[in-house]
């Protein structure tokens, strides 16, 4: 069986496959944690077993997306609907708020970390291009930076230092690639983001009103009136943000499911050359083989093999 492996550099002279073992201890050397060596944290807290990039910036743009939403929980529970007290209202958007919030950060921490498509290090071997099946002659391109088999539509993350299926963007928010295998978390965390964001924003209005007819009484505040003032002013900077920025992020993400087009390929304007799927075959690829209320449950896992029904997706 007759296969050719192309690397990515066609001025390169050697052959591709004679130094692959050495390039593999090389890249596994590469492929270490940047923030563990100064404080072993990720390390200490056990996530090294699981799919999780030890990258500084995306680690505290975590962290800061986690305070924003206790504060949206704290600005919503405790200054505008406890002075309420117990009744059907705080009990209705107490519980709606919450199961919101609730959604969202299960659906980063399932974005943030799930394997979002990667390509096995090191894998550019004879044996593995002959396991493949594929066609005499058919070229496989070699990713010089992983030493992997890039398939059609896979690219490069130099934050992950892998070659991802189907790769949209790298979010630092979600410390992570959206990539085929998490891109439905990816898509939920915007939604529900959006929507605690816009629900807040409600609260927010309507406190504010109460607040001035009661003359910021003490049925109105359950702190003082220039404290709940200073909260209510920030959530409402926080929840015009967000939900601005998630809502176009929601679009951009189902645009791109829609037209089968990563964000990457939209940017690049790569022509196609895969069989796009149907709106509804492209929906079914990222959140389950059939429409149900799975679908906007972050802990319920998509079957994403649904999709890989061309060559050019093939299992590397």
């Amino acid at each position: 069986m007759s296969l050719r492996l192309e690397p990515l550099q066609p001025n390169s002279s050697k052959d591709p496959l004679l130094d692959v073992e050495s390039a593999q201890l090389e890249v596994k050397k590469k492929d270490e944690n940047r923030c563990c060596r100064c404080c072993g944290i990720p390390r200490k807290l056990g996530l090294m077993k699981y799919w999780f990039i030890q990258d500084a910036c995306g680690i505290i743009c975590a962290v800061f997306t986690y305070l924003l939403i206790l504060y949206g929980i704290f600005a919503v529970t405790m200054v505008i609907l406890l002075p309420y007290g117990i009744d059907f209202y705080t009990l209705v958007h107490g519980v709606l708020f919450n199961a919101l919030a609730i959604s969202a950060t299960v659906a980063h921490v399932r974005t943030m970390m799930t394997d979002p498509g990667a390509i096995p290090l090191g894998n550019a071997t004879k044996d593995r291009l002959n396991s493949l099946g594929l066609k005499v002659g058919q070229v496989v391109y070699r990713c010089p930076k992983c030493i992997s088999i890039k398939p059609e539509r896979a690219h490069h993350c130099s934050v992950c230092r892998r070659c991802i299926r189907k790769m949209d963007h790298h979010c630092p928010w979600v410390n992570n690639c959206v990539g085929e295998s998490n891109q439905k978390y990816f898509v939920l965390f915007t939604m529900y983001i959006c929507l605690m964001s816009l629900h807040a924003l409600g609260l927010v209005v309507n406190h504010f009103i109460h607040c001035v007819k009661s003359k910021w009484g003490n049925e109105c505040t359950h702190f003082s009136a220039p404290a709940t003032v200073i909260f209510m002013i920030a959530l409402t900077f926080e929840a015009l943000l967000f939900s601005l920025f998630t809502a176009i992020m929601f679009g951009t993400q189902v645009h791109a499911i829609c037209t089968d087009e990563t964000g990457i390929e939209q940017l690049k304007r790569e022509k196609p050359t895969w069989a796009k799927q149907t709106h509804c075959m492209a929906m079914r690829a990222v959140f389950g083989s059939q429409f149900s209320i799975g679908w906007f449950n972050p802990l319920v896992t998509p079957d994403v093999s649904s999709g890989k029904t061309q060559s050019c997706m093939y299992s590397v």
